[in-house]
This record gives C-alpha cells, sequence and structure tokens, in this order.
C-alpha cells in the first residue's frame, strides 16, 4: 500500500473521530444497527428510524478498511475528505427532506479505479503513470450516482500473492465480499465484473453494452466495455443498476440505442424471491480456462480483440 495512501486515511481517521464530536446527529461510538452484511434496505431502515447515520456509516467501513486493508489490500485510495462532505450532506438532506429518497441515498459506494471522478480522488486504472492527473469530468455513471445521493467512498484495487481473485474488478468483489463498503461498481470488457464475483461469492451483474455509459472511464474496448455493480445481494445490485442505466450524451452512440430497452420503472419487477426454487446448480469439474478447452481458445480470440482495442481506445 502506498505511504501517500497510508498518511492520507491516517488523517481521514483522526479528522473523522473529532467530527463526530462536532455534528448534530447522534453520533455514538455504540450502535444498535448490525452493520455484519448490511443491505440497502436494512441500512434505509435504520436511516428511517434513526438509528444510524450516513456519517456513521462512513465511520464503520473506514475503520474496517482501516483493520482488514493491511491484508486484503482492496482499496488503493479513500476519497478523503469529499466522503466526509457527501455523507454529512447527506445526513442534512434527511433531516430536511425525510421523504421519498432514493434508495441509495447516503450509501457508500466503491469505485474500481478506472471509472473518473472529479474530485481529490486519483483516477489511474491503478498505473502510477496516471497518479496525479485531473479528470475533467465526472464520468457518466459517477453522475447518476451522485444525482441520486451515492456516497463515492474509495477506490478498491487488489494485489494478493497467495490466490487469484479473478479479473480487474477483482478488488470491487473483495471489497463487497469483506464488507468495505454498502455496494461497489466495477467493468468489465471480458469476464472482469461475473469471474471475481463468482470468485468472492457475491453478485456481479454485467449490463449489455451501452446500457451504461463509459465516459470518462479509461477504456480497453468500447465494443465490449460495460459498467456494472458488484454487491452482497441480487436486490442491492439492482438498486446500483437502476442508479446507473441511461442516456448520456458524452456516450451517445452507444447509449441512444440501449436505452430504449431499460424495462419502465427499472428493474425491480423481474425480482423474483423463489426464482432458483426447483433448479439445479452445476458447479465445473475442472477450470474454466483448462489448457485447450473451448472456452480458453475463444477467450484467447477475445484478447486479441482486446489489445486491438485498446490501442485506438486510449
Amino acid at each position: 500500500m502506498p505511504s501517500l495512501y497510508l498518511h492520507r486515511f491516517s488523517i481521514a481517521f483522526t479528522v473523522v473521530t473529532f467530527l463526530s464530536l462536532c455534528l448534530p446527529f447522534p453520533l455514538s461510538a455504540q450502535y444498535s444497527f448490525d452493520f455484519t452484511e448490511a443491505t440497502v434496505d436494512s441500512i434505509q431502515a435504520a436511516f428511517r428510524n434513526r438509528s444510524l447515520t450516513s456519517f456513521q456509516l462512513v465511520r464503520h467501513y473506514l475503520s474496517v478498511i482501516e483493520n482488514l486493508n493491511p491484508s486484503l489490500r482492496a482499496v488503493i485510495e479513500v476519497n478523503w475528505p469529499d466522503v466526509v462532505t457527501q455523507a454529512v450532506q447527506a445526513d442534512l438532506e434527511r433531516e430536511r427532506y425525510p421523504y421519498n429518497r432514493n434508495r441509495l441515498h447516503g450509501i457508500p459506494i466503491l469505485l474500481k479505479d478506472n471509472i473518473g471522478t472529479a474530485d481529490k480522488i486519483n483516477t489511474t486504472a491503478g498505473s502510477f503513470a496516471l497518479l496525479g492527473s485531473v479528470v475533467s469530468r465526472d464520468s457518466g455513471v459517477v453522475r447518476r450516482l451522485r444525482k441520486v445521493g451515492a456516497v463515492i467512498c474509495a477506490r478498491p484495487n487488489p494485489y494478493v500473492a497467495s490466490a487469484s481473485p479473478c479479473g480487474s474488478s477483482s478488488a470491487s468483489a473483495i471489497a463487497a465480499a469483506a464488507n468495505l463498503a454498502t455496494v461497489t461498481l466495477g467493468t468489465e470488457t471480458d469476464g472482469s465484473i461475473l469471474c471475481p464475483a463468482a470468485a468472492n461469492s457475491v453478485v456481479g451483474i454485467k449490463p449489455t453494452v451501452g446500457l451504461t455509459s463509459c465516459s470518462m472511464v479509461i477504456p480497453i474496448s468500447p465494443r465490449q466495455d460495460t459498467i456494472g455493480p458488484i454487491c452482497r445481494t441480487v436486490r442491492d445490485a439492482m438498486y446500483v443498476l437502476d442508479a446507473i442505466v441511461g442516456y448520456d450524451v458524452y456516450d451517445s452512440k452507444a447509449t441512444k440505442e440501449a436505452v430504449k430497452y431499460i424495462p419502465k420503472g427499472g428493474y425491480r419487477r423481474f425480482l423474483n424471491f423463489d426464482g432458483l426454487r426447483g433448479k439445479r446448480i452445476g458447479i465445473l469439474r475442472e477450470g474454466f480456462f483448462s489448457k485447450n478447452s473451448v472456452q480458453a481458445k475463444v477467450f484467447e480470440q477475445h484478447f486479441s480483440l482486446m489489445r486491438y482495442g485498446i490501442k485506438s481506445s486510449m
């Protein structure tokens, strides 16, 4: 973990602790709320009954990141100080206007490091070459998340020597599985959402290309790139998907056709509690990309397209 990150995080956690003594919300360190495997719905219920604030939620996740990240290495940078500002703003909005809030209002979300944010946090895709570069505007998906009041918490970017978490969105999947944030966002060109979601036993949704805008997202291939949620539950993933799909003038060629297929009222009507009842779940007897498998050969062809695509996209 970079020393710069450690320094910034130490300062952030100290100031967050200080602010907890100064704000007009009940911020006791003792919570009645159970953070373990918390869902968007359970958090929103706690917001409504005033047993939890967004500030408390952010403070909890920062504490978990501080404790677990040295071993998980799932977070490369905390969005300091904006994460605190956004959390406090969400609490103030809830105090003034307590009704008709989006489900993601005040909910902390981790963004993969290739998704651009026009704030103090870096957008580097994990590369030192882009450290300190300035993003001119929020990416299309981040603009939509800010509109519904989500709190941009941190950036995941993993490295684990002992095992493969599978795919470039693996930090988002690790962060979701380890409860480092309520929900996370990843990107996929070829397996980078689905594979780490499967490897970390969480829910990943790869939207059809064009359903989510790729503007201000560091690209590989415009023919394949897409942004999607990685969460602990299908319902939470649906909430994120509903928030990020839609037309974007900065990615109009891809999004203008795809938006026609967004269901009226969103994706909630497709949730079915008994959807897997009576179904059989298959487990591969050998690795999906085992040597000489059809999948391995197809992936090699896809990889050739990716190598071409990234040159033209960059």
